[in-house]
């Protein structure tokens, strides 16, 4: 699974963002490759003036490579002028601890567990969302994406 790109996409006709008073700030989890008008993308953009197809048209060029129907955390810039970039992130943790031991989490995670992973399988998501987390090297990386999953109420073996 390819990590998508951090880079920020330019809004209306494509113009930089520079000197544009910022209006807004919108964070939102879209699912890859379905951005549509409806809640939440619609009333979230709607509020700010923003051209929600525009949006929903970029967003899904941007997350095509990935799987489709990942929650994406998604950071949207809406400038004065109703112009928007956006900066996609890695998916959550949690979605992709998940995904592996497929199914949901544990709702009392440290008395009954629902699966296991082993220290590879947490390394490998460490290195996707080593871009997003503060962890100053892999290890430290790896140690919070193992916190996660314990708290989701999977075993981490090798650890």
């Amino acid at each position: 699974m390819a990590a998508p790109k951090s880079k920020p996409a330019a809004g209306s006709a494509g113009k930089p963002a520079g000197g544009k008073r910022i209006q807004g700030l919108i964070k939102l989890q879209v699912k890859a490759g379905e951005a549509n008008p409806s809640p939440p993308v619609g009333p979230a953009l709607g509020q700010h003036g923003v051209n929600i197809m525009e949006f929903c048209k970029a967003f899904n060029e941007r997350t095509k490579t990935l799987e489709k129907g990942l929650p994406i955390p998604v950071i949207i810039t809406v400038f004065s002028d109703r112009s928007f970039t956006f900066i996609t992130k890695t998916p959550p943790a949690s979605v992709l601890l998940l995904k592996l031991v497929g199914g949901k989490g544990s709702s009392t995670p440290h008395t009954v567990k629902v699966g296991k992973v082993t220290r590879a399988q947490v390394e490998e998501i460490a290195k996707l969302k080593m871009p997003d987390l503060t962890a100053a090297d892999l290890d430290a990386a790896v140690r919070t994406i193992a916190g996660s999953a314990r708290s989701a109420g999977i075993d981490v073996e090798g650890l």
